[in-house]
């Protein structure tokens, strides 16, 4: 019995060191430097070359280290190249980049590579770091003093405002734009950048409004008050634009006094008197006036305007008309009809 378990022993014993032998003949490491001398503060590469069979798996166990030496640093870890070189084989590459900053000679232990229970390990390498050349012909300065910074206003307001600044400051603009164009514009019915009506001279644009509110027949329909209203509208239109006078905000008492300055009105300032005077009890008193009181205030209106329109536009009339006509007008050729 103690023989078999002897035996026993002995071929696990060599079954085991078989294995190792194996496993250590089928990974094989090595490592070098790109370069052995290396100028403080450059980079260099160790190149490691692993040789193994595609199933086997291992790792490195300062895979993840900043450091090789405490005066060697990494700087980068290139992606692994790996290669099929047959026979179930593959061959890895890889790259490690390195630098120093302190001129000297280092020695950068084995890496250390990992297969199951197996641990393979590369050469151990020696790189000498050369220091930099100081020109001492240029001065060389100290550090700076700590100063105190600069007072900023933006630095004292939320982010918020300070990285969209002009977003607001758009945005303002176009409101401060909008409320001038309000005052200057839109406030008084104006629409810049639109092609303006041509407007009429102040007897054509009156006679216009006389012939158009004689065919509306107000009047004769008992709308006495808006009759009066739109007959009264266009003769203070016409006094405000033919002699600069603000009839629109003017009572009528304060026209009267006004026009009995003006040369031009003083033979048809009664006739304008009488419309005022019969419009203001029409649209106050509710008073109705008889049809021919309507008749005679429009017809007092056309006189009115007649015999105060521009020397031009009379002069132009008499040129045009029949040397035997009769200075008239067209409302008043309806009116006969």
């Amino acid at each position: 019995m103690r023989k078999i378990r002897i035996i026993l022993y002995a071929i696990i014993i060599a079954a085991t060191t078989a294995f190792s032998a194996q496993a250590q003949k089928s990974v094989i490491i090595k490592a070098k430097l790109d370069s052995a001398l290396l100028l403080m503060g450059k980079k260099t590469a160790i190149h490691i070359d692993i040789t193994q069979d595609k199933d086997v798996k291992g790792y490195f166990t300062n895979e993840k280290s900043d450091t090789l030496t405490s005066m060697v640093e990494v700087s980068a870890r290139p992606k692994a190249d790996t290669t099929d070189i047959g026979n179930n084989r593959i061959q890895i590459k890889r790259d490690i980049i390195i630098q120093s900053f302190d001129s000297g000679m280092y020695v950068i232990p084995a890496f250390k590579y990992v297969v199951g229970k197996d641990t393979f390990m590369t050469n151990s390498l020696t790189l000498k770091v050369l220091p930099v050349k100081v020109n001492t012909l240029k001065t060389i300065h100290d550090y700076k003093t700590v100063e105190d910074p600069p007072f900023h206003f933006f630095d004292f307001l939320p982010s918020f405002i300070t990285d969209y600044w002009w977003i607001y400051l758009i945005v303002l603009i176009l409101i401060a734009s909008g409320i001038y164009a309000y005052i200057k514009w839109f406030r008084k019915g104006i629409v810049p950048l639109m092609p303006k009506k041509k407007e009429l001279p102040p007897y054509e644009e009156a006679m216009m409004q006389l012939e158009q509110l004689k065919s509306q027949q107000l009047w004769q329909s008992g709308q006495e008050k808006e009759y009066y209203t739109q007959l009264t509208d266009i003769l203070r239109n016409y006094i405000d634009r033919r002699f600069l006078i603000s009839a629109m905000d003017m009572t009528s008492s304060q026209i009267i006094e006004i026009l009995k300055k003006h040369e031009e009105t003083k033979a048809v300032n009664e006739q304008l008197s009488q419309i005022l005077e019969v419009a203001d009890f029409v649209k106050f008193a509710q008073v109705r006036p008889l049809p021919d009181d309507n008749e005679a205030s429009f017809q007092r209106a056309i006189n009115f305007v007649e015999e105060t329109k521009p020397e031009e536009i009379a002069a132009s009339n008499k040129l045009t008309a029949a040397p035997d006509a009769k200075p008239t007008t067209t409302i008043k050729k309806e009116d006969k009809k």
